[in-house]
């Protein structure tokens, strides 16, 4: 019996939170042996779409069917203590079986079950992900990055028909998202991949897009997808505009059918009103003015109906969505003013270990430096230095302009109070209606704006952050920003870069985002290696 093709078929799919609100409404999907990435705002519904496909949540209502097997990769790989690479792999009791064949303690029945080749099909796995660990070493030792591409060799390891991978390359540095997209673009099987990585949605098959009006689907990478994008948006406004033309133009016409024909009903009123015409006559005349007018009352009404029709049906191509907009005041920094100023500096967080040796590093004026290297580097530990919360061992760290340091965990928003109170905290001298304005236009409108820190979604954690940061009245004339576009969706990852491609003071930027820094106009790249 033939094995049947692997598929994944979603039918009128719907999930709602316990309070009701609806994230996925009646989404009919279907997905091959391809790799097809996930995209859409923040709060849409991407990584609960995959807890759908998992099982890990029911669905509220629809149904979804699975042909194959599936292998999971979220956000985020939880550690446990006695946690290793092994667990990873789903075999840890087939290693100390091993080990137990090794040293000649197994039975001759543990022996039969043995399979000798897994050491080397592990560490195969783990070298094509770039990570030459054995299989024993507890995950609490790796970092974030070597976690989740360790995670990601386990998942392929127990070759699955389908792999769906929740924004793989967040926190990985350039050698960690390449070995990503390398590991992708080899493989042959089903991928489904929520992310906001650019460069990894153009290695994807089809894009689809998850909006407030449903599900649509396009062939071919991020490029294909946002020109398409980009040219259905356009005739649907378009489409939109002859609407609201023709709706205006007939609603005009009926307008005017109708005041003809109450000036001609007018006329008759007048004339029968003399007394120069024969009684039946101005009765036939009356009779067939009622007749015209509900014949005319009639056709106006179809018209109406039809141009209505059209109407609401352009209105429901276009999804309606309040725009983030990130627009920057002048930060009023001269040219000549020296921003930073790191003299022969030394430090580290272990005495004797120094994670950065003997860097000197002077910016000035407006200047775009980005700070590169992998994970571990110490890229943070330099944020650190520029920031005041790491003191140097040796040498001299300066900064001289007002500053302002936006980390990848949002540190600076305190999670219990309100976006709201984080603003005015953060931005002393501020007014009510300056914060309000300035959250405004980072999406936190409203309510939305009181809403406590901590009980938002991580790309709404981000997006609060930023508007704190960078929606000042009068920014800080040096931005510090480590790792800004995780979690980050699309649309406002365009907003961000816009805004910051126009801003006047200085930036300092970690970030792995070969596309992001490019926008921005980073001028100077400082590569650390990880040897200090």
């Amino acid at each position: 019996m033939s094995r049947s093709i692997p598929a994944i078929t979603v039918s009128r799919l719907g999930w709602s939170t316990p309070d009701g609100r609806a994230v996925l409404s009646n989404l009919d999907l279907r997905f091959a042996p391809e790799r097809t990435g996930i995209v859409g705002r923040n709060g849409v519904g991407k990584s609960t779409l995959l807890r759908l496909l998992t099982g890990d949540l029911a669905p509220s209502t629809g149904s979804v069917a699975i042909e194959g097997r599936i292998a999971m990769l979220r956000q985020t790989v939880q550690v446990a203590p006695d946690e290793t690479i092994a667990d990873l792999f789903g075999a840890r009791a087939a290693l100390a079986l091993l080990r137990r064949a090794e040293s000649g303690a197994a039975t001759a029945d543990e022996l039969a079950e043995a399979d000798w080749t897994l050491d080397a099909r592990i560490a195969e796995s783990l070298t094509k992900l770039g990570l030459p660990f054995p299989p024993d070493t507890p995950l609490a030792r790796l970092s974030g990055g070597e976690r989740t591409r360790a995670a990601l060799a386990g998942a392929i390891f127990a070759v699955p028909d389908f792999l769906l991978l929740d924004e793989p390359t967040n926190n990985l540095d350039a050698a960690g998202r390449a070995a990503v997209r390398e590991t992708l673009a080899g493989w042959r099987g089903g991928a489904v991949v929520v992310s906001h990585d650019r460069d990894l949605l153009e290695e994807m098959d089809a894009i689809v897009e998850l909006t407030g009006l449903g599900a649509t689907r396009t062939g071919g990478g991020w490029s294909a997808w946002q020109a398409r994008r980009q040219i259905e948006q356009a005739a649907a406004e378009q489409q939109l505009a002859t609407a609201e033309k023709r709706a205006d133009a007939v609603q005009r016409q009926a307008q005017a059918a109708t005041e003809r024909q109450d000036r001609r009903d007018s006329g008759g009123r007048r004339k029968a009103a003399r007394g120069d015409m024969p009684r039946i006559v101005a009765g036939g005349m009356k009779r067939r003015a009622e007749e015209s007018r509900g014949a005319a009352g009639r056709l106006a009404e179809r018209r109406q109906d039809a141009a209505t029709a059209q109407l609401a049906e352009a209105r429901s191509r276009i999804e309606i969505v309040d725009p983030l907009a990130v627009s920057l005041p002048s930060a009023g920094l001269p040219a000549s003013r020296t921003v930073l100023d790191l003299d022969h500096v030394t430090a580290g967080h272990v005495a004797g270990r120094p994670v950065i040796r003997d860097l000197s590093l002077t910016i000035t004026g407006p200047e775009r430096v980005a700070i590169v290297g992998p994970n571990g580097a110490g890229k943070s530990t330099l944020l650190a230095l520029v920031a005041g919360t790491l003191a140097p061992w040796q040498g001299r760290a300066r900064t001289l302009v007002p500053f302002a340091l936006f980390d990848q965990r949002v540190a600076l928003l305190d999670p219990a109070r309100s976006v709201a109170d984080n603003f005015l905290r953060l931005n002393p001298g501020t007014t009510n209606n300056q914060c309000r304005a300035a959250l405004a236009r980072f999406r936190f409108r409203a309510e939305a704006a009181d809403r406590i820190a901590g009980t938002l979604s991580d790309g709404q954690m981000l997006r609060a952050g930023l508007a704190c940061t960078l929606g000042a009245p009068r920014p800080p004339q040096l931005l510090i920003l480590d790792e800004p576009t995780n979690h980050l969706d699309l649309d406002a990852l365009t907003a961000v870069e816009t805004g910051l491609a126009a801003y006047d003071g200085a930036l300092l930027v970690v970030s792995h985002d070969r596309t992001f820094l490019n926008a921005i106009g980073i001028a100077r790249t400082v590569a650390l290696d990880g040897a200090g």
